[in-house]
Parts: C-alpha cells; sequence; structure tokens
C-alpha cells in the first residue's frame, strides 16, 4: 500500500471498528496493572474465555500489591480455566 491510500484505508478500518468492534473492559482502562493483566491472560486464550476471569481477578487482586500478597495457590485456584498455570506464576511474581 502506497502512502497516498494509507489516511483512506485508516478512515475505512476505523469506521468498520465503530460499526462491528467488541466492547472489552481491558479497552477502557489506563491502567498499567490492569492492561498487563489482560495481556498475558489473552495469551493464547480465547478472548470469551478471559473476559469473565480477567473482571473476577481484577476484583480481588485490583492492585499488583494485593495480588503479591496472595498466596500462589489462591492465584493458580483464580486462574483455573484459562490453561498455562505458569502465566499466573509469572504474573503473580511480577
Amino acid at each position: 500500500m502506497t502512502r497516498r491510500y494509507a489516511p483512506r484505508v485508516d478512515k475505512l478500518l476505523l469506521a468498520w471498528f465503530d460499526a462491528h468492534g467488541r466492547s472489552l473492559p481491558w479497552r477502557k482502562t489506563r491502567d498499567p496493572y490492569a492492561i498487563l493483566v489482560s495481556e498475558v491472560m489473552l495469551q493464547q486464550t480465547q478472548v470469551e474465555r478471559v473476559t469473565p476471569h480477567y473482571l473476577a481477578w481484577l476484583q480481588r487482586w485490583p492492585t499488583p500489591e494485593a495480588l503479591a500478597a496472595a498466596s500462589a495457590a489462591d492465584v493458580i485456584r483464580a486462574w483455573q480455566g484459562l490453561g498455562h498455570n505458569r502465566r499466573a506464576l509469572a504474573l503473580h511474581r511480577a
């Protein structure tokens, strides 16, 4: 694509997203911790599966400090259904 068409393509993509884009909770925050949680959860996991876990996770552990104070066993239990428990443990350590 040449630069000549880029502005038009941008407008078309943004218009498509306005009409068809999904409303996802992590798109509505600028909190770096919440964004990190979503990024880790979304690795190799479907959005439909992540959304309820993401909301429950942030309600239970709204800050990195709250998560750090949790036990590894609690973190893994909360992660059930997302697969790849090592991601939960890495997030817990972070």
